[in-house]
């Protein structure tokens, strides 16, 4: 038998003034999954979080969540769901253990699960060795994990992440995501905003949200092989003099300069040698070059410029 999503939208919009965040938003997401909401800063994913989670109400369109909808069971929802903010609510003069029992108070976990949820919160989040530290003595990365551990403490069924891993050093960001999996392998459903296309990769299925819109959704890889967009990956010492000369050549869709490589979309695979050719004539030395699958950061930037 197949399972209802546990979240759907059905043209939810939300404006402010003449600001519209989210437009006309449709979503299905599957007990269990890990759903990616990708994109930059302004795209809609943060109020996209908040009508989910009940936060906010909608302007128009509906969501239900866990079986319930948000437009007149928020409280219910709020039951079923762990939250964590761009900028959780931790107490910053509270320790670590201090800072959980108060969201165990918040969600009136009984007296008698308290101690036995919380060591395994600890040792899930590896901050067993810091209970006894105040929270504003957290680096960035531990302070994430203990928001988790906060958010986790009544054992949610879905698990909102809106920008999990902002500012957070890469080391962080791994144990965040191995404690995401473990999750996943648990059943918690986990829905997740970020701007890091990187991490877009590691979910199940992903949208990509521009200007209040998911413009393309489905799994990592396939929404790379989408545009069937033919993509050169070129090495050069004079990298963005080339994207430069590269942008106005015939037959090129896109450029994109990725440290001391670009990444250059065609309109045909047989454009690669014309382009080539013309670097080379405006004395641009190419050290290498190669046929590439696009990133999600080329399928992005090429579906926002069309």
């Amino acid at each position: 038998m197949t399972l209802p999503p546990v979240i759907t939208a059905t043209g939810l919009s939300r404006s402010f003034g003449a600001l519209t965040a989210v437009n006309k938003l449709d979503l299905s997401i599957n007990r269990g999954e890990l759903y990616g909401l990708v994109g930059p800063d302004g795209a809609g994913k943060s109020t996209t979080m908040r009508l989910l989670t009940g936060i906010m109400a909608p302007t128009s369109g509906e969501a239900w969540v866990a079986g319930f909808p948000v437009l007149t069971e928020a409280e219910r929802i709020k039951e079923k769901i762990g939250y964590m903010s761009q900028r959780f609510g931790l107490y910053e003069d509270l320790t670590v253990k201090e800072n959980i029992l108060f969201y165990a108070d918040i969600y009136e976990v009984a007296q008698q699960e308290r101690q036995a949820r919380i060591e395994l919160l600890l040792g899930f989040s590896n901050l067993t060795p810091f209970v006894d530290r105040l929270a504003g003595k957290l680096s960035g990365g531990m302070k994430q994990k203990l928001g988790l551990a906060c958010a986790l403490i009544h054992t949610p069924e879905i698990l909102f992440l809106d920008e999990p891993t902002n500012g957070v050093d890469p080391v962080s960001r791994r144990d965040f995501w191995r404690i995401l999996y473990d999750l996943l392998r648990d059943g918690v459903t986990i829905f997740l905003s970020t701007s890091y296309l990187d991490e877009a990769e590691r979910c199940g299925r992903i949208g990509l949200m521009h200007r209040g819109k998911i413009i393309i959704e489905d799994q990592p890889r396939k929404v790379r092989t989408a545009l069937a967009l033919p993509m050169m990956e070129v090495w050069t010492d004079k990298v963005r003099t080339a994207g430069e000369i590269a942008r106005t050549a015939r037959g090129v869709s896109s450029v994109s300069v990725y440290g001391d490589r670009l990444h250059i979309g065609l309109e045909r695979k047989e454009d690669a040698d014309a382009v080539l050719g013309m670097l080379a004539r405006e004395g641009i030395s190419i050290q290498d070059h190669r046929e590439i699958l696009p990133s999600l950061e080329d399928v992005f930037i090429a579906m926002v410029e069309k």
